[in-house]
């Protein structure tokens, strides 16, 4: 297992069998520094959502493929099979969203929209976190619980947006 804090804090935590209050140690400067990494690339994200046009000449909001803006390649599920992949939709529905198109934001991809607010409050947490040496709202030795937690809540939306999606349900 991988320690979040101090190796001198690490064994207190590990060693207690009811810690009464938390001790005062610092996080690892390796952890801070991925914190940090890690609100960087969610602000390059949205940088990106703000850079591409998620809009059709005509000014309708687009569905899918504004991706191909940021010299991506298109879809090749879609080409392949007709039927959208699991983040098909998604960078248009960031774009739309940090533009305040919220219904065109859930028309292009609704999981998109969730994760795109999920992760606009992750940002801004994990500076913080990273800023105070603690894991803001995150018990003492369970990051890693909480990190698995919400890469799962992630995974689990887009994956059951597809599944309607290849069901015919959306």
């Amino acid at each position: 297992m991988f320690d979040l804090y101090e190796p001198a804090e690490a064994a207190m935590i590990h060693t207690r069998a009811t810690p009464p209050t938390p001790p005062g140690g610092r996080m690892v400067l390796t952890v801070r520094a991925a914190l940090l990494l890690a609100g960087a690339a969610l602000a390059g994200v949205f940088a990106a959502a703000f850079w591409v046009n998620p809009y059709n000449a005509d000014g309708t909001p687009r569905a899918r493929a504004t991706h191909t803006q940021l010299g991506l390649a298109p879809c090749q599920f879609l080409s392949a099979t007709g039927r959208p992949c699991a983040s098909c939709g998604m960078t248009t529905s960031f774009s739309l969203l940090v533009r305040g198109d919220v219904a065109g934001s859930l028309r292009a991809n609704w999981a998109g929209t969730v994760i795109a607010v999920l992760w606009a409050v992750a940002l801004p947490w994990a500076v913080l976190s990273a800023a105070r040496g603690r894991l803001l709202f995150v018990p003492l030795g369970r990051g890693e619980v909480a990190l698995t937690a919400c890469v799962g809540v992630v995974l689990a939306v887009m994956l059951g947006r597809w599944a309607l999606i290849l069901a015919g349900g959306e």
